[in-house]
C-alpha cells in the first residue's frame, strides 16, 4: 500500500472524488468533473493513494473488515482458521465461516465483497482517467501498472474465497451493475494471470522503489501475486518458474531478525516485499486495542488455540508433544522453536515488562474466561514492538503482505507438487533458509520423500505465517479444512487448576489428558463452506447472483 504522507490531509477529497455508493459502482456517472480532476500528475498521485487504502480504518478499532489488508481483514481472518480464536466466540462473524453456520446473510462476507468491488471501481475509473492526463509515458506505465495490480489482487481475493464472481472492468451504469453475470473462476484466473504478469512488466524492481516510494507494488509484489494464483490453480509448474525469477533477482532476502520484521524500527526490511502501511498517530492501526491484555489497556480479542501452540517444535527439531521430556509446563516456550515466544505469550510470561497472569485460580483481571479476558490462555504477541506507550488505536507498525519467506517456501511447495526431484541443495535454499535465520536457528529439514516432506512444510508455512492471514487460504487450497476445521478448540494447559472448563459430553464432564482448558468446537461443511456465498443482498438486487 502506498504512503505518501504529505498527503495524508488531502485523502478525504479524494475519497469523495472516487468514492462509490456500492459495491458495484452504482452511483451517477456524472456527479464529478474527472475532466478537472486529471491534470496533474499530483493529482494522479493522490487518486493512487486512494486506491490502495480503499476504506481502511485509522485511528480507531476496526470492527468490521475493512480491507484484505488492513489488520481487521488480514489478521482476524485467521479466527475462521486453526491458527486464532476470537474471544466472542460463536458470536463472532469470522468463526462463524469454519462452525457450520455460514450463510448469505454473513455481514463479514457483504464487507469483503463490497469492500473489493468498491477497490475494484476505484481501479476502473482510475484506468479509464489516467488516459486524460498529460505526463511522461513512463509515469502514466507505472502508475497504470499500479492500479492493475491493486485489482487483479481483489479478483485474486473475490475468485479464491467466492469461486464465480462478475468480472467488471469499466465503469457500470445502475443497470449494468444491478443485472451483471458471474464470470467463472476459470475465467477470472485467466484475467487475473494476465493481469499480474502485464502488471510486473511495468513496476519497478523492488531495489529500485526510492525512501518515498516505500509500501508501493513493486515486480516481486505483481509476481509473487501471480505465483499464489498460479499455485492455488494447481499450475505448479508454472509457479516454480514465478517464484525462481523472484529469486533470480535476488533484491529480497530472509531478515536474521524475525521479530523485528514486524516491528516498525524494521518494517521495511527487505524480506517485507509487501506490506500494509499505517503510520502512527496520522494513519495509525487499532490492533492493539484489540491484542492487549486487559492488564494493559486491550480487549484480550485475538485468542491462540492450543493447535498453534502444539505446532511449534522442540529445540532438537522433533515434534512436540506432551509426554516429551523437552516439555516444561511451568515455562511452555522452554525448548521451543523460538518463533513460538516471538509469535505467543502465555501464563507467567513477560509482555510489556509485567507477567501475564491468566492462570484460572488467580484474582488476575487476565483470569482465563472472564469478561474480556483470554479464552484460550494464549495472546498474540507477534506484530507489537512492547516498548510502544502511546495510543493503542494509533500504533505505526505495518502488516506484511507477502514476505520473501513466502516465495521460498511457496517455491519448494511447487516443486513437491509438480513433481520434481527434491535435493539437498534445494531444501538448503528455501526451506532451511527459513528455519536458519541466526533469530530462529533451527534444524536443517534433510527429508527428500516428497509425502513426508509436504507435511513438513505445510507446519512449517503454519508457524512461519501465524496470524499474518495464510492458514485459512492454504487449508482451504490444500482441501483439508473439513478435516483440521472439524475439532475441538482446546487452549493452554493448566495442569492442577482448581476451577477449568471441561467439555460436556451429554452432560457429562470429559477431563482432558493434558489438562487443556476446554473452548469450543468448529464445524466446517466439506460440502459447501469451501466457497463462500455471495452475499444475500446482492443477490436479492440482482438475481445473476445466485
Amino acid at each position: 500500500m502506498i504512503m505518501i504522507k504529505i498527503k495524508l490531509l488531502l485523502f478525504g477529497i479524494l475519497v469523495s472524488i472516487l468514492n462509490t455508493s456500492c459495491s458495484l459502482e452504482r452511483s451517477p456517472l456524472d456527479k464529478f468533473s474527472e475532466d478537472a480532476f486529471w491534470t496533474s500528475e499530483e493529482n494522479a498521485l493522490l487518486a493512487l493513494t486512494g486506491i490502495y487504502k480503499n476504506g481502511m480504518t485509522v485511528n480507531s478499532p476496526e470492527y468490521n473488515p475493512t480491507d484484505w489488508w488492513s489488520y481487521g481483514g488480514l489478521v482476524f481472518l485467521e479466527f475462521a482458521s486453526d491458527n486464532a480464536y476470537d474471544r466472542r466466540g460463536s458470536n463472532s462473524n469470522f468463526y462463524k465461516l469454519s462452525n457450520g453456520t455460514l450463510l448469505p446473510n454473513n455481514p463479514f462476507i457483504k464487507k469483503y465483497w463490497g469492500n473489493s468491488y468498491k477497490k475494484i471501481a476505484r481501479c476502473n475509473r482510475f484506468l479509464e482517467g489516467i488516459d486524460k492526463l498529460s505526463a511522461s509515458e513512463e509515469f502514466i506505465n507505472r502508475v497504470r501498472a499500479e492500479a492493475r495490480f491493486i485489482r487483479a489482487t481483489q479478483y485474486f481475493y473475490l475468485s479464491q474465497y467466492f469461486g464465480d464472481v462478475p468480472l467488471v472492468l469499466s465503469i457500470l451504469t445502475i443497470e449494468e451493475a444491478n443485472t451483471v453475470s458471474k464470470a467463472t473462476k476459470k475465467d477470472v484466473t485467466d484475467f487475473i494471470v494476465e493481469e499480474f504478469t502485464q502488471a510486473a512488466a511495468g513496476l519497478p524492481r523492488f531495489k529500485d522503489l526510492s525512501g518515498t516510494e516505500v509500501g508501493r507494488a513493486s515486480k516481486q509484489a505483481s509476481l509473487a501475486f501471480l505465483g499464489r494464483t498460479l499455485l492455488s490453480n494447481k499450475m505448479y509448474k508454472e509457479a516454480s518458474a514465478i517464484y525462481q525469477e523472484i529469486i533470480s533477482y535476488g533484491d529480497n532476502q530472509i531478515d536474521p531478525n524475525y521479530q523485528s520484521i514486524f516491528y516498525p524500527s524494521n518494517e521495511n526490511s527487505s524480506e517485507n516485499i509487501f506490506s500494509m502501511q499505517y503510520l502512527q498517530d496520522m494513519a495509525g492501526s487499532g490492533m492493539p486495542q484489540h491484542a492487549f491484555p486487559v492488564k494493559d489497556g486491550g480487549w484480550s480479542l485475538i485468542n491462540i488455540p492450543a493447535d498453534l501452540f502444539e505446532s511449534y517444535q522442540f529445540t532438537n527439531g522433533t515434534n512436540f508433544s506432551y509426554e516429551n521430556s523437552l516439555y516444561d509446563v511451568t515455562n511452555l516456550g522452554l525448548n521451543r522453536d523460538p518463533r513460538l515466544d516471538y509469535t505467543i505469550y502465555y501464563n507467567g510470561a513477560q509482555f510489556k515488562e509485567t507477567a501475564y497472569d491468566c492462570h484460572p485460580d488467580s484474582k488476575s483481571v487476565d483470569k482465563i474466561g472472564a469478561g474480556q479476558s483470554t479464552q484460550t490462555g494464549f495472546l498474540m504477541r507477534k506484530f507489537f514492538d512492547e516498548s510502544y506507550n502511546g495510543d493503542l488505536n494509533s500504533y505505526g507498525g505495518n502488516l506484511p503482505i507477502i514476505r520473501y519467506a513466502e516465495v521460498l517456501l511457496s517455491y519448494l511447495e511447487a516443486k513437491i507438487e509438480a513433481g520434481e526431484p527434491i535435493t539437498t541443495a534445494l531444501l538448503d535454499e528455501t526451506i532451511n533458509k527459513v528455519r536458519g535465520r541466526s533469530s530462529v536457528n533451527m534444524p536443517l529439514v534433510t527429508e527428500t520423500n516428497p509425502d513426508k516432506l509436504r507435511a513438513i512444510l505445510r507446519n512449517e508455512r503454519r508457524v512461519e505465517f501465524a496470524l499474518e492471514g495464510i492458514r485459512y487460504w492454504d487449508l482451504l487450497r490444500w482441501n483439508i479444512a473439513h478435516e483440521k476445521l472439524n475439532a475441538d478448540v482446546y487452549g493452554a494447559p493448566f495442569p492442577g487448576a482448581k476451577k477449568m472448563n471441561y467439555k460436556k459430553v451429554n452432560g457429562e464432564i470429559v477431563i482432558d489428558k493434558y489438562d487443556r482448558w476446554y473452548v469450543n468446537k468448529r464445524g466446517f461443511r466439506q460440502a459447501q463452506d469451501y466457497v463462500w456465498p455471495i452475499p444475500q443482498s446482492e443477490q436479492d438486487i440482482n438475481p445473476n447472483l445466485r
